[in-house]
């Protein structure tokens, strides 16, 4: 039982930093290159070619990184049953990450000349694309590790401490916490008491005797 509590809160420190790495990593692969793709258009036109990033060949990636970032002080500031969905949205938004990541590497990515600004407009195009792969392997990892700090959350989440037990009302009281001290009894008045009673009482104007 000692060892309870300091085991939840490394289990929760853990799931934190692994879905704030895991947004931070997917919000910085969205903005590099993710494909450079070339635009063959129809004579006599010359083919075009344009570096697209991960916001533009996988938009959900940019998403996917905001919400792993907000989901990283969600699950400190829930407990109960809105950890797990907590946790539930952070594994969908890692698997989400993955498969982005993953059909980047691999060359999948679904890009036509409407992705590609220069080719808008300019009738049909045939579109080819060379995948850059160190970017999209890095929304690969971010996905992984959001899966698991998701599984984290929903595996053991239940158990941890969290923000709520700080803002609890102070006079509330808490189980297993000690009764406050009762108070001291009130001695009885004395003459002296009485005697400095009546003065104050002349010096407001009072009769002492009524």
């Amino acid at each position: 039982m000692s060892d309870a509590q300091p085991r939840a809160r490394r289990e929760l420190t853990v799931a934190v930093l692994l879905s704030a790495l895991a947004g931070a990593l997917a919000l910085s692969s969205s903005s590099q290159p993710w494909a450079d793709v070339t635009v063959t258009r129809e004579a006599p036109l010359p083919p075009t070619s344009e570096v697209l990033t991960g916001g533009q060949a996988a938009p959900l990636v940019g998403a996917c990184g905001l919400l792993l970032l907000a989901a990283a002080v969600a699950v400190i500031a829930v407990r109960g049953a809105g950890r797990l969905v907590v946790g539930l949205v952070v594994a969908v938004a890692g698997g989400v990450l993955a498969w982005s990541g993953l059909r980047g590497v691999t060359g999948g990515l679904d890009l036509d000349a409407g992705d590609v600004s220069s080719a808008v407009g300019l009738g049909r195009a045939q579109v080819t694309s060379d995948p850059v792969v160190g970017w999209a392997a890095l929304a690969l990892v971010a996905g992984v590790l959001a899966v698991l700090a998701g599984l984290l959350v929903v595996l053991r989440g239940r158990s941890w401490p969290g923000m709520a037990r700080r803002y609890e009302r102070a006079g509330a009281p808490t189980p297993g916490a000690a009764a406050p001290a009762p108070a001291r009894p009130r001695r009885p008045e004395s003459p002296e008491d009485r005697h400095q009673a009546a003065w104050k009482a002349l010096d407001r104007g009072d009769d002492p005797t009524l």
